[in-house]
């Protein structure tokens, strides 16, 4: 399958998650690790209704004043889903980190176990912020 496709049926009818490389994920989970030569491939399950978020990532900082909706726009998508734009959000959203030298993880296994997670919740769409 291709990886865009035209949409089947409009956003105001669609379940849709986000999926980022920002390096977000909640402050109790494990930062990842901007140490790790080759990237850590691994990612973070970010529920619906979070609150807070943090991020993690090798070239941004999450200080005050940053506003981490531009990189994982949940707050908006939330205000989106009121105004009927879309239908509904994921139970979950998905936060890997951008810069990894070495994909071939990524690739063999934590993006298709992602994916398999994205089918598992019946998600129509996702919209992708890479950082």
């Amino acid at each position: 399958m291709p990886p865009f496709v035209r949409p089947r049926k409009p956003l105001s009818e669609c379940r849709l998650a986000l999926v980022t490389t920002g390096g977000v994920h909640l402050p109790e989970q494990a930062r990842f690790d901007i140490d790790d030569p080759a990237g850590d491939c691994s990612y973070r399950e970010i529920p619906a209704d979070a609150t807070e978020l943090t991020w993690t990532h090798a070239y941004h900082r999450h200080d005050e004043g940053t506003d981490l909706d531009s990189v994982f726009p949940l707050w908006t998508l939330r205000e989106l889903v009121e105004e009927g734009v879309v239908k509904e959000l994921a139970p979950r959203h998905f936060s890997f980190m951008g810069a990894i030298h070495d994909p071939a993880p990524l690739v063999e296994e934590t993006a298709p176990e992602v994916a398999e997670k994205l089918a598992e919740d019946g998600v129509d769409a996702v919209l992708l912020t890479p950082s």
